[in-house]
This record gives structure tokens, sequence and C-alpha cells, in this order.
């Protein structure tokens, strides 16, 4: 990249980085189900007031994005992210803990809808799929670090949800970048379109698969960033800030999958790419099924952070190609589909409570995994 651009890349980056803040709801709910004593099917419900956002925002979000342009969306999601870090601190109780988790939630909404269409203001749409892996490696690497810091936070002063407080520190650095960043956006030929319009691209088959594809992606995300720790408890009787660097194991080989995935996919086949990605997550998968010892379990979600690294970008990729020019309908279509993180939790605390065991949840995952080998034959 030439020096000019890469000066509007780095902000670009962080503001991925601050995407990341939406993955510390898997360790923070856990502290949450400790704090509380809630049940599996209680406590995977504070997810979705995370993710629930995604559903009813990712199209007022992009037509929002129509209006007001991509980076200016990016910036009023990295105020909102901001905000979203503070209620904790004023009390903590269930409800204050679910109006900080519902802004985090509509922050990233904003965020998820606008950045990926911004990246394409920034990169040829040869590297694109490549930056945008580079973007979720960015992404990821926040994720790996909530919980190490939050454990450091408990270490140090007691109080896990200090942890916020570091991230509402960090999310200001690309508020403020960004602001004084000027971006040069490609013009958009129809400037105003209806939820009505925006949906009837599901009657395109293609594009309904790709969106249950990104329902099932993220499902499998939020399943594993929860469950891991919870499968470290029940069968190795650990505590939880020691179980909770399960989660930091799956997301440091989320960084590893997804600084891998930057590079190969600019050499390698999308859909070679997807297929190697599935067969590892269902190692994976196998691993916890069948394993009770600690590192089997551990190669197990690393398996998952690899597998389920660039699966995202694949998936998203291909829905931009559909439509090159209806890219923001198309974004806020498919980050819509992260709302699913809304839904799988709940059916994997509910067949983990009724087996009494977490292999409800992994049984959830492994059908998620069955439907990517499906979508795998569909994938350009």
């Amino acid at each position: 990249m030439k020096r000019a651009k890469i000066l509007i890349f780095l902000p670009v980056l962080l503001a991925f980085f601050a995407m990341g803040f939406v993955d510390s709801v898997g360790i923070a709910t856990n502290y949450v189900k400790e704090d509380f004593q809630l049940t599996d099917t209680v406590a995977n419900l504070l997810p979705s007031m995370v993710f629930l956002w995604f559903l009813i925002f990712s199209i007022p979000v992009s037509m929002l994005m129509n209006k007001i342009g991509r980076r200016k969306t990016v910036i009023l999601s990295l105020f909102v992210t901001f905000i979203a870090m503070l209620p904790p601190f004023v009390e903590y109780n269930l409800t204050i803990i679910l109006i900080s988790f519902a802004l985090l939630g509509i922050g990233n909404t904003l965020m998820q809808v606008s950045l990926n269409p911004l990246l394409t203001d920034i990169v040829s749409s040869r590297k694109l799929a490549g930056s945008m892996t580079f973007g979720v490696f960015f992404k990821t690497i926040a994720a790996f670090l909530a919980p190490i810091i939050a454990a450091w936070t408990v270490l140090m002063f007691g109080d896990w949800k200090m942890l916020f407080a570091i991230f509402a520190v960090v999310s200001l650095i690309p508020l403020i970048w960004l602001i004084f960043t000027p971006i040069k956006e490609t013009l958009i030929e129809s400037k105003t379109f209806t939820f009505i319009e925006c949906f009837k691209l599901l009657r395109d088959k293609a594009v309904l698969l790709l969106f249950i594809g990104i329902l099932i992606h993220v499902g499998i995300d939020i399943g594993i960033n929860l469950t891991a720790p919870k499968i470290l408890m029940e069968r190795l009787d650990m505590e939880l800030t020691d179980a909770g660097y399960a989660t930091s194991l799956y997301f440091l080989f989320r960084i590893a999958g997804s600084f891998l995935g930057a590079f190969l996919l600019t050499k390698v086949s999308l859909k070679r790419m997807f297929i190697l990605s599935i067969s590892l997550m269902a190692l994976g998968a196998l691993s916890l099924f069948i394993f009770n010892t600690l590192i089997p379990l551990y190669v197990g979600i690393a398996l998952f952070g690899l597998g389920n690294a660039n699966i995202f970008a694949i998936i998203f990729f291909n829905a931009m190609q559909l439509y090159p020019t209806r890219k923001n309908e198309v974004s806020g279509l498919m980050v819509m589909g992260i709302s699913g993180a809304a839904i799988f939790p709940v059916l994997m605390g509910l067949v983990s409570d009724a087996l009494g065991s977490q292999v409800g949840a992994v049984i959830i995952i492994a059908g998620c995994i069955g439907y990517l080998a499906f979508l795998s034959l569909k994938i350009r």
C-alpha cells in the first residue's frame, strides 16, 4: 500500500479491534453467571441482549449509512461502544449488565454493518477478501485478550469489570483518529431503499443460504466462547479464572487462522479454504465429544479457532460479489445474520440443562458444522 492509504487503513484496523470487544460477552457472561448464581439457560440469555440488536437494527443502520456515509457510521458505532462500557461502574446488578450488553450490541451492529463496506473504499476488490480477514485478525486479538485481561483485573483489583474500563479507553483511539481522517467513499447510485427491498434479496437462494451461513458461523463462535470454559469446569473441576483461558486459546488460534487466511485467500480458492475450515471444526467437535483430559480438549478448542477464523470473510465476500451495486443493503442483511448469536446460546443452554451436561451444547455446534458442510457446495 502507498503511505497515504496505510494512514487511512490503520484507524480502520483499530476499529476492527474495537469490534472484537463484543466477544468479551462470552467471558463476561461466565463471570455474571458465577456472581448471580444463574442457570445455563438464564446465563445464555445474556448474549441475546447483545446480538438481538443485529436482527433489529442491521437494516436500519444500512439505511442510515446511505444517508450519512460509511465513515460517520463507524465513528458513531465507536462512540456507542465507548458508552456501553460505562454502566457497570454506576451500579452492578443484572439490569445494569443487560443495559450495558444492549448498548454494546447496538454499537457493534453499527460497526459490523459499516466497517466492511468502508474497507471496500480503501482496498481493491482483488485484495478485499484478504483485507477482510486481516480485519478479523485484529478483531480476534481483542477477543483473545478479553479473558486474560479479565483474569488479570480480578488478581490486581478484585474486579473483572475493570476489563470494561480498559476497553472504553481503547475505543477512543480509533474514534478520534477517524474523526480527523477523511476517506473518499464510493458514490452509491441508489441512495434510499426500504425494508421490503432489502428483504427481497433473500428471495435469491444464494443470498438466503449465505445469510443462514452467517447465522451458523456466529452460533459456533459464541457457542465455543461460552461453552469451552464450562466444559473444562465440568470435566476437570477447574475454577473459572483458569477455565477462562480456554476462550483465549480459541481466539489465539482464530488469530493464527485469520493471519494465515489473509495470505492464503490470495493464493487458494475460497471453496478449498472453506472446506478445510469445516474439516478442522469437525475434528474439534469430535474432540469435545469424546475426551475428558486437558490436552485433547485444548487441541479440540484450538481446531475450532483455526477452522472458524475465515468462515465469515468467505461468506461475506461471496455475498458482496452477488450484488456489487447494492453493497450497503447486502452488508446490512449479512450482518443481521450475526443475530444467530442470540439464538444458538439459548438452544445450547436448554439442551445442556436438559442433559445435565455441556455435551448438549456440543451437539448444537455439531449440527451447525453440518450446515456449513452443505453450504460448501454453494461457495464460489
